[in-house]
């Protein structure tokens, strides 16, 4: 427990500690018996811990459109401006709650409770406030790093192994729910490597029944020695509040992205693996002699990428990952994006029957073009779309497997006429009316022209999609 020589696992066996040096029969105790043992608190962590949990508020302004009724001389003959002819500005706002990890004044949290926000500023738990920049938004891992402006006396956390948290483990979330001020909810660890999460990608979640509610997204995740091992980000809930299901970035993975905001990236710098995966299924399993359908196979692999470079092949199957087992491509994926580039990793692969080990390179993904950017108008179906040229480095920002060439959307405006049709981010751009397209000018150029209809083929996940839309 807090202060304490050792730490312990389990509330009963923390008994301990407190009383008498007959060990192993306090061990064997069911039922407290004497005050001192029914009065463990967690209040050494929470003093040395909460200092470092902020509220984090985001703004952003937006004007609403011109009443198109002032334009009528009827209308304004009879209500006069009012002010209906002025655009109106409304404040969007957000809550939530980050955790200062560098006394430099370096704050980790959700990239969802800052994202689309032009304004952020942070709380302190003594009512300080300061305005705070974004240095790097990651939208794969959904964390965001702040720097404060001219903030002082600050306490920072440390960032604990998540890889030796366990099942069990006690653990206490704090954040700022409901917007009501700091609070601090005690549970323990439920699971580990929780993936299909659908938040983010290259994940692999802690799950714990620690109280977390709408405002901890950002909050803290701490051990009982005080540091981070994740920060809170999700909830499985069917009215909004706390089911005692909660979901935390592992705190390895928040360390790559701090990593990257601390050496001045404005994206994270990821190990690039070149190689698509999918998951193995219990029929595929059993043909291949394995007892449980655990790994991933290789379904392609880039031509001269780190896979490649590697001796993957096609139709492997991917066991571990430097001797952790992985079960599907998310936990894959996360494995291979916390390890550091400049080294290697080793793969064991089942091929043929047989496990090998596959030493594979770690180097970022290259730009082999130029992203030649172009933000698509006029009547074409993706009109507010911008386009770009696809290579190894994009693929990894969007989180798509890909191949080297091709044009992806890499963005899209909001309530523009793709987002409206349903074209998403990291949508591949294969062919308009039959006609391939290699370069985002290719697009452009294609759609300068007036057609009735366009046939429209794209890639997602792995799978081509033609549709037809009026011109």
């Amino acid at each position: 427990m807090p202060g304490r020589a050792t730490v312990i696992r389990g509330a009963l066996a923390a008994a301990v500690l407190l009383t008498s040096p007959a060990i192993a029969q306090v061990q064997q105790r069911q039922v407290p018996e004497s005050r001192a043992e029914i009065s463990l608190s967690f209040a050494g962590v929470v003093k040395k811990s909460a200092g470092a949990v902020v509220n984090v508020y985001g703004a952003r302004v937006e004007k609403q459109p011109r009443n198109p009724f002032m334009d009528d001389p009827f209308f304004r003959r009879f209500f006069g401006d009012r002010g209906f002819g002025v655009p109106q500005e409304r404040v969007q706002r957000s809550l939530g709650s980050g955790v200062i990890v560098d006394a430099s004044g370096l704050v980790v949290t959700n990239n969802h409770v800052i994202e689309g926000m032009s304004e952020v500023k942070v709380a302190f738990a003594d009512k300080r406030e300061v305005e705070a920049t974004i240095l790097l938004r990651d939208q794969r891992t959904d964390l965001a790093v702040l720097k404060l402006n001219n903030a002082k006396d600050l306490t920072a956390i440390d960032l604990a192994d998540s890889d030796k948290v366990e099942i069990g483990d006690i653990v206490l979330a704090i954040g700022n729910p409901f917007g009501v001020g700091q609070t601090v909810t005690q549970g323990i660890v439920s699971a580990l490597a929780r993936t299909q999460v659908g938040v983010g990608d290259a994940q692999s979640f802690i799950q714990t029944d620690a109280a977390i509610n709408p405002g901890n997204s950002g909050g803290a995740l701490v051990d009982m020695q005080g540091r981070v091992i994740g920060i809170n980000t999700a909830i499985f809930s069917r009215s909004g509040g706390s089911h005692g299901i909660g979901f935390a970035i592992p705190s390895a993975m928040v360390r790559v992205v701090l990593e990257s905001a601390k050496a001045g990236a404005k994206t994270v710098r990821r190990p690039w693996f070149g190689a698509r995966l999918q998951a193995l299924t219990a029929d595929v399993a059993d043909g291949l002699g394995l007892d449980r359908p655990a790994g991933s196979v290789v379904a392609s692999v880039v031509e001269k990428g780190p896979a490649a470079e590697g001796g993957l092949r096609r139709s492997d199957v991917i066991l571990a990952v430097d001797g952790v087992s992985v079960d599907d491509p998310e936990s894959f994926g996360y494995r291979f994006a916390t390890r550091p580039i400049g080294g290697t990793v080793e793969l064991t692969v089942l091929r043929g029957g047989k496990r090998i080990a596959l030493p594979i390179a770690l180097t970022p993904a290259p730009e082999l073009r130029p992203r030649e950017p172009v933000k698509l108008s006029g009547r074409s179906p993706l009109a507010g779309a911008t386009v770009m040229n696809l290579s190894p480095a994009l693929a990894e920002e969007l989180g798509i497997d890909a191949g080297t060439e091709g044009v992806v959307v890499a963005e899209l405006e909001e309530g523009g006429t793709a987002q409206r049709i349903g074209f998403q981010k990291g949508d591949i751009v294969q062919a308009l009316n039959g006609e391939r397209m290699t370069r985002s000018r290719d697009v452009e150029n294609a759609f300068r022209e007036r057609r009735r209809a366009w046939e429209v083929t794209i890639s997602r996940g792995g799978q081509s999609i033609t549709s037809v839309f009026p011109g």
